[in-house]
């Protein structure tokens, strides 16, 4: 199976400006991002930006850039133009893996391509992982995701769904196993993100700022499958970073 790791990376993050540019270890957090994405089986790995500063750290990699809009609302979105840019063909498998998640193993970049290649129907394929903590499961930060009985994400929201009525919000202790994380890592086929680009942004994602909601708006599929390894989140604020940090020392001491 052939498929494509895209980057999108952009500078102005609303959180944590130039946040992929920070230093993390020695190096820039996307160069984290690059060398994790170049150890999967994916055919080629780019990255799509709108800055030449990012353009230069990816260049260093000895990998291709896109320069794309500026005006872009979502990761989805920038790699769409990439994919109008390089002309791929409709079957073309990519993975979309974030710029900001520099401890994301390569196994899940294999994983995630492998489902939507098993799933012909599905538009979309990602991850997920089993929240047990309601610290995870009452953070607006940790995205939840509500599937059907084939897998299949009937929502995805930032509140903790689904909301159980009698224990809720006063007794959280022992969750049930019905409450998972969404793993922001998609895998589209190039025909999908050509359609995709004539959907405007819809209220709910414009609500929740969650890209995936506008692919289910308008009738699309996403199969969701459980993540094979656990891995540290991304990095979103200063403290992200921090802990960041701490997790690079664990890894090399």
């Amino acid at each position: 199976m052939f498929y494509k790791v895209i980057i999108p990376a952009r500078y102005n993050s609303s959180r944590l400006p130039g946040k992929l540019l920070l230093d993390l270890g020695g190096k820039p957090i996307l160069s984290h991002v690059i060398e994790n994405a170049k150890k999967s089986n994916a055919d080629e790995v780019l990255v799509a930006t709108d800055d030449l500063r990012i353009a230069e750290v990816a260049k260093k990699h000895n990998i291709d850039v896109c320069m794309t809009s500026s005006s872009h609302n979502s990761g989805t979105d920038r790699i769409a133009e990439v994919v109008s840019q390089q002309m791929y063909p409709d079957e073309t498998i990519i993975v979309n893996v974030q710029g900001d998640e520099p401890f994301l193993p390569f196994q899940l970049i294999d994983q995630v391509a492998t489902d939507l290649a098993q799933h012909p129907s599905a538009d979309v394929s990602t991850l997920s992982s089993e929240i047990n903590n309601d610290k995870n499961l009452f953070d607006p930060h940790v995205v939840k995701v509500v599937c059907n009985a084939k897998n299949y994400a009937l929502y995805f929201s930032r509140a903790p769904i689904p909301w159980d009525r009698e224990n809720f919000p006063d007794k959280k202790d022992n969750l049930s196993k019905i409450y998972h994380r969404h793993i922001g890592l998609y895998a589209y086929r190039s025909q999908f993100l050509s359609n995709y680009i004539q959907f405007s942004p819809c209220s709910l994602e414009k609500i929740e700022c969650l890209e995936q909601l506008r692919i289910l708006y308008y009738g699309g599929s996403i199969h969701v499958t459980p993540a094979i390894i656990t891995h540290a989140p991304g990095i979103d604020t200063f403290s992200d970073l921090e802990r960041a940090k701490e997790s690079l020392k664990h890894l090399f001491f």
